[in-house]
């Protein structure tokens, strides 16, 4: 997989919220051998990022757009940035 396809899956995830497991294991050896004493899965529920959905929509804006149209774009950004606009 591309770099680029796996950045915009992984802030696509971010922009639509996920769930994560996250599982802790306790080992103790005995008789020579590791045995399981414990074991604990969290889960979690990653809500939706909005400044992830705003970068995906900017970069949706983007694609195929003319030179022209990418230069009025990045006005705007600098302009924006001036201004203390880009929240």
């Amino acid at each position: 997989m591309e770099k680029r396809e796996s950045v915009k899956e992984a802030l696509t995830k971010c922009a639509v919220g996920l769930s994560a497991s996250e599982v802790i294991e306790e080992f103790t050896v005995e008789d020579g051998e590791l045995k399981l004493v414990k074991k604990k899965v969290t889960r979690r529920e990653i809500p939706p990022d909005i400044k992830a959905v705003k970068m995906l929509l900017e970069s949706e804006s983007t694609v195929g757009a003319t030179d022209e149209e990418l230069a009025a774009e990045r006005e705007n950004l600098i302009k924006m940035l001036k201004e203390g606009d880009c929240d």
